[in-house]
């Protein structure tokens, strides 16, 4: 008996709404990080890798919390 494959999951679309603040993920954490993504576009790039990574980090451990 064969198993069925597991079918694919569409991947999740980032809108300008989410961006500008206007529209939301639905997860306060995701939602924050997005809005700080979109306050480090105004930085010089050397001050945005720390955004980036504070970012990263946020969305590690908010994946990581959906697994448990």
């Amino acid at each position: 008996m064969q198993s069925q494959p597991a079918q694919a999951q569409a991947p999740a679309q980032v809108t300008e709404g989410m961006l500008d603040g206007s529209e939301t993920t639905g997860h306060p954490a995701v939602d924050a990080v997005l809005q700080s993504l979109a306050n480090a576009a105004t930085l010089a790039p050397a001050d945005q890798l720390a955004e980036y990574e504070a970012a990263h980090q946020v969305l590690q451990e908010t994946l990581a919390s959906i697994d448990r």
